[in-house]
């Protein structure tokens, strides 16, 4: 196998989240926005945003998952660095996250929550604050396609096409920024696979219906068809919090749904002991979320070696982990444990998807 990676690690907060942080922050002050809210989940949404609003002199209040907040406590720093605020989410600063701390003190989280609370305070601000998210909808999909852009102008140079393209999948912004601009080469005929990696702890894709359900637990976020273990799932605390997103952006979905691209869920080990062999070969330490890419690509490339075919394989490296060196360390000293796929929970959320 030929393995080549768009490195978008590169970026000054580390990741490919930039590319739509960067023009969602333009805008806005170009409406005359003063301060926006958002979501994050393991943080590099929320470092990118933060980076971006500082470029044009706006406010940003980050409501960050509870259990990646105290897993990446320099994310947080990295953050207030750029002038953002940064609180754990669940609060006690909305109406949301009282619900959540109402029923379960101890919440660790989710990005459904975290979306639910920046929501509600930017409704409740008035019109001078508006919500940003970073992945999922159209629009940051559409500023994400740079990245695959770039990969095919790239590619184009060196003189290769891609037999398979892999990228992790959380909320399907780097998958779908990377792999879109393909698609259309593939549906003219392209013998070509695509494959959306995600994690065996929170398996959208791979376990979910494709329904019609609501982007964050309180409702309050547009309903939307795809992928979905329901808008009340909170997954366990893998350390891929950027990955830990219980629907998937509508268009990945639907060409999941169609069978143009695939996905598969992995363990995290599997993906930590593909993270430190890319680092130990590469001398880059991926961000959690990536090794799951990394690790697929690990796969496919020795059924290469074993079959004796030649196929190039092309993945994303959609971030560094730098501040996830805390995660390695687990890994490292033997504390990480896999999740298998909690069936009764996703059966519980799923009772309360929206009827139609």
């Amino acid at each position: 196998a030929k393995i080549y990676y768009k490195n978008e690690s590169v970026s000054p907060p580390g990741s490919h989240k930039p590319n739509t942080a960067v023009a969602q922050a333009y805008f806005n002050k170009m409406e005359g926005n003063t301060r926006l809210t958002t979501e994050t989940g393991a943080g590099q949404w929320g470092s990118a945003l933060a980076f971006a609003t500082n470029l044009f002199g706006l406010d940003l209040t980050v409501y960050m998952v509870k259990v990646s907040y105290n897993q990446k406590p320099y994310r947080k720093t990295m953050m207030r660095t750029w002038g953002a605020e940064v609180f754990p989410s669940p609060t006690d600063k909305t109406d949301a996250g009282k619900a959540i701390l109402a029923k379960d003190p101890d919440s660790p989280g989710s990005l459904g929550i975290a979306i639910s609370e920046a929501v509600e305070d930017a409704v409740k601000s008035g019109g001078k604050t508006k919500y940003s998210l970073g992945s999922v909808l159209n629009h940051v999909i559409l500023h994400q396609t740079v990245v695959g852009l770039e990969t095919k102008k790239q590619l184009e140079i060196a003189g290769d096409s891609p037999d398979i393209l892999i990228g992790c999948v959380g909320g399907g912004s780097n998958f779908a920024g990377f792999s879109f601009p393909f698609v259309p080469d593939k549906l003219k005929g392209q013998n070509m696979r695509i494959i959306a990696v995600e994690p065996e702890a929170c398996p959208t894709i791979t376990k979910g219906p494709f329904a019609y359900d609501y982007g964050d637990t309180a409702k309050t976020a547009p309903i939307a068809k795809m992928f979905t273990l329901g808008h009340d799932f909170i997954p366990a605390g893998i350390h891929a919090g950027g990955l830990r997103y219980h629907g998937m952006a509508p268009q990945v979905s639907l060409l999941a749904n169609e069978n143009v691209i695939e996905a598969v869920a992995i363990p995290q080990t599997s993906a930590f002991e593909a993270g430190i062999m890319f680092a130990k070969t590469e001398g880059i330490i991926p961000a959690p979320e990536t090794t799951h890419a990394i690790s697929v690509a690990v796969d496919e490339a020795m059924k290469c070696k074993e079959s004796g075919e030649k196929k190039v394989i092309v993945f994303n490296f959609s971030g560094h982990g730098h501040l996830d060196l805390a995660a390695y360390e687990d890994y490292l000293d033997g504390k990480i444990k896999d999740y298998a796929y909690p069936e009764e929970k996703v059966k519980e959320s799923l009772a309360n998807l929206p009827k139609f």
